[in-house]
């Protein structure tokens, strides 16, 4: 019965292990059409099906985008303009009507997952704000009685703007203005419903008014020495990192660490105004395709690196009635004719082809102890201190049996057997497979019990060495 046990759990490992991609991050796209010129919604579901897209948002309900998306099996994030917000907010008949039109007449079908009430909705001139909690929760209720509300969440992008402090990421806060009227009750929301919050965050934006003092290669995810915060001694090696932890922190800072988050836009234009520093389209390539690689490999932050995102980008087609700058109408993927404006991957099977200078990848970026400071873009996989240890020694045993890791180092007597404990020897296993791996995506992971460092691991003496 022990062998058995035994077998049992090494086999529920091995599954983990190859299927650790599809627990990873999720890569979807925005669809806007402010455009005269866009393919019909038939099309356009054909072109996200023949890219691999797997998750789709929309700016609104149209019928025909919706029953386009019927049988697709793409998840869709549907939205409640915020010149609905007051009726929403005002009259539970009209929210229940309007779940009834526009989710309840098209799913399951049409696999809608979240409803987006509003978008940014403090930054809205109309002052819709003191709206929008009592919005969300006329919607969740008409959803409850058609009994959709375990399987579609409710929320509201916020954008940057709605933080006071961003910078250090470890200072993160919401303004002082919006903290009791509505950050703490949309919070309480979310948590109440299960749900998480949505966040527009464009590190484009930031590098555009600050070129002088940001790395564009900080900006693009490219190599990079880093960004120390003095606040926490956390490493950041992308802007897009530092944005999201200080939301991260922010809501650390209201007690409400167990809300989970949705990055609902990000993106860069390909072109823009002159005045408009860094709008290219090489830059704009790639910032998506690293991102895209960063968020499909895993891996969360520096503040929560074993919380995967699920990331939208910004946005599917060039859109030419966008009013502002020229950016405005650059940030889609694509032309109106379905051209790409770039090439760049999104799924794991294009990450095998694509190649940007070398970034690191995400994972624990807090200075090691005793090891060196690695700015190569070299990357280490290591043993985590929060798994089981009946499922670390289970992976250990993998990665030294059948993951045909090279163990020899850790037996009694040898160079890195001391110090002598299970994380200490599951590190060295967990790399030495990741390094015959060649590092590749999905290869330190181990169930959840390992995490990419950018940091030489070192444990007592021994260096956990970079290349088998």
């Amino acid at each position: 019965m022990e062998k058995l046990t035994i077998c049992l759990l090494l086999f529920a490992f091995s599954l983990s292990l190859f299927s650790s991609i599809a627990d990873a991050g999720s890569i979807g796209i925005n669809y806007g059409r402010v455009a005269n010129n866009l393919p019909s919604a038939v099309k356009v579901i054909a072109l996200l099906k023949s890219q691999g897209v797997e998750r789709v948002k929309v700016y609104d309900t149209d019928p025909a985008v919706l029953k386009a998306l019927s049988g697709s099996d793409i998840k869709v994030t549907v939205n409640l303009p915020n010149e609905l917000l007051y009726n929403a907010a005002k009259r539970p008949s009209f929210a229940y009507s309007w779940v009834e039109k526009n989710v309840a007449a098209y799913y399951p079908s049409t696999q809608i997952e979240s409803i987006a009430v509003g978008n940014e909705v403090f930054v809205d001139p109309h002052n819709t704000t003191r709206f929008l909690v009592s919005a969300m929760k006329n919607v969740h209720q008409a959803l409850v009685k058609y009994n959709f509300h375990d399987k579609i969440k409710i929320s509201s992008p916020v954008a940057l703007s709605a933080l006071q402090n961003s910078y250090p990421s470890s200072a993160g806060s919401f303004r002082s203005e919006l903290v009791e009227p509505v950050i703490k009750p949309m919070l309480d929301f979310l948590r109440q419903t299960g749900s998480y919050l949505m966040v527009n965050c464009y590190p484009f934006f930031a590098y555009e008014s600050n070129s002088d003092v940001i790395s564009l290669d900080y900006a693009l995810f490219r190599e990079n020495p880093g960004v120390v915060d003095a606040g926490n001694g956390l490493r950041y090696f992308s802007l897009f990192d530092a944005q999201i932890d200080a939301v991260f922190a922010a809501l650390s800072a209201l007690k409400y660490n167990d809300i989970k988050m949705v990055v609902t836009e990000t993106g860069w234009p390909s072109k823009g105004d002159d005045t408009e520093i860094g709008a290219t389209v090489d830059n704009a390539a790639s910032y998506n395709g690293n991102l895209v690689r960063r968020i499909l490999i895993g891996g969360g932050t520096p503040l929560r690196p074993k919380e995967d995102l699920t990331v939208f980008l910004f946005a599917l087609f060039n859109e030419n009635k966008k009013p502002g700058p020229t950016s405005e109408r650059n940030f889609g993927l694509f032309y109106p004719n379905e051209r790409k404006v770039y090439n760049i991957p999104l799924t794991v099977e294009g990450l095998k082809h694509y190649v940007d200078r070398r970034s690191p990848v995400a994972g624990d970026q807090r200075t090691q102890k005793g090891g060196k400071v690695n700015v190569s873009g070299q990357t280490w996989c290591v043993a985590s201190g929060e798994a089981e240890k009946d499922h670390l020694q289970a992976a250990l045993d993998y990665a030294c049996g059948e993951g045909g890791a090279d163990c020899r180092s850790i037996q009694p007597g040898s160079t890195c057997y001391n110090p002598n404990t299970l994380e200490a020897h599951a590190s060295f296993a967990f790399n030495s497979y990741y390094q015959k791996k060649g590092r590749a995506m999905g290869s330190c992971y181990f169930g959840g019990a390992a995490f990419i460092v950018h940091q030489q691991p070192k444990y007592g003496h021994c260096e956990l060495p970079t290349e088998e």
